[in-house]
């Protein structure tokens, strides 16, 4: 029997299905995994084949020591971006290590690279896989390049150090293309972060909040990366030798890549960012966050010195003593109020117990 109210009803619940808002947690998660992640991703990746070319290059002679310097540093500030979006398989089985070791608190990279060298002069990239991640990334190149110690603009220098660069050049590129087609597969990344439920987040909910935590971890780390340094967890004593890339000077730029990094979370783009997900009533936490981050970046970018040379004086270490103040300011709003806003409980982060 037809029942033309039955068939109205349906219907309009069809209509009104259709017309419903979608899930604005699984709208903001898809949005930064394809807008402000892949992209930092794909920028890595090209910033590791430059490097790989970079390596053979310069061992061939056809570009000089300056110019394969600064190769490594777009390298190392495309990877300091990309630390505090380390979700999936970057985050996974030491691979973080395998791209940069730190800390490095008893010269194990010098060591270690020399101790390979002796063993395999000749070390080639497949070589370097099985090797410690100590001499795979880039803390080992940059000893190369950089260490006071090697010269390589001198010919026997560069004969010894080459066939190593070259290999973590490769290695880097490879291990960076890797990771990136992992992200884009079937059922990578991009596609968990996108789409639910899935095999990893059961909705759009335990997606954003995995989010937050690999970004209050990555804002923790940032505070060890200039605490360690200046001395806060040695009474006050400078470690200059515990920052990340003291050798070619990099380590403020770094702080301020990986800041800004975290920042693209929290904006997203057209406003779709942990930002966007805060109720009107929270306009003011936004606010002091935003203010947050604005501050920590003009604190930096207030440091005309390296790292080291800060350091050695008083003046210059209330200069970095303000700037960590500020970032920990930053990691502070993320782990506590915004969090609390968003309805996440963050528990253990990756770096506690450090």
């Amino acid at each position: 029997m037809f029942r033309p109210k039955l068939l109205f009803t349906s219907l309009a619940a069809l209509a009104l299905g259709a017309c419903a808002p979608a899930d604005p947690q699984a709208v903001t998660s898809a949005a930064i995994a394809k807008q402000v992640i892949l992209p930092t991703y794909s920028r890595w990746v090209e910033a590791d084949r430059k490097l790989a070319v970079s390596a053979h290059a310069f061992c061939q002679g056809t570009v000089d020591l300056q110019t394969a310097r600064a190769d490594f540093l777009h390298a190392q500030k495309t990877w300091a971006e990309l630390q505090p979006l380390l979700i999936g398989p970057l985050a996974e089985g030491n691979r973080a290590w395998q791209v940069q070791f730190w800390p490095d608190k008893k010269n194990l990279v010098g060591r270690q690279v020399e101790q390979l060298l002796a063993a395999k002069p000749q070390v080639s990239a497949d070589e370097l896989t099985k090797a410690s991640v100590v001499v795979q990334g880039l803390s080992a190149y940059e000893y190369i390049l950089f260490d006071a110690e090697i010269d390589m603009a001198s010919a026997e220098q560069k004969a010894r150090y080459c066939p190593l660069l070259q290999a973590i050049g490769e290695r880097q590129k490879a291990l960076a293309e890797e990771i990136l087609g992992s992200w884009n597969s079937t059922d990578g990344m991009l596609a968990q972060l996108s789409k639910f439920p899935n095999p990893r987040y059961a909705d759009s909910h335990e997606a954003i909040a995995e989010l937050l935590r690999v970004q209050v971890t990555a804002l923790d780390t940032l505070k060890k990366k200039l605490g360690t340094p200046l001395g806060r967890q040695t009474k006050g004593i400078p470690q200059p030798f515990q920052a990340e890339s003291w050798r070619s000077k990099a380590s403020i730029g770094s702080l301020d890549a990986s800041l800004s990094g975290a920042e693209t979370v929290w904006v997203g783009v057209d406003n779709k960012g942990l930002r966007g997900l805060l109720p009107a009533e929270h306009k003011a936490l936004a606010e002091k966050i935003d203010a947050a981050y604005a501050n920590s970046h003009k604190l930096l970018s207030g440091l005309t010195l390296p790292l080291a040379d800060l350091l050695a004086s008083e003046a210059g270490r209330q200069q970095l003593n303000a700037v960590y103040d500020s970032l920990n300011a930053v990691h502070r709003l993320h782990d506590g109020e915004l969090a609390k806003a968003l309805g996440i409980q963050l528990g253990f982060n990756a770096n506690d117990g450090d």
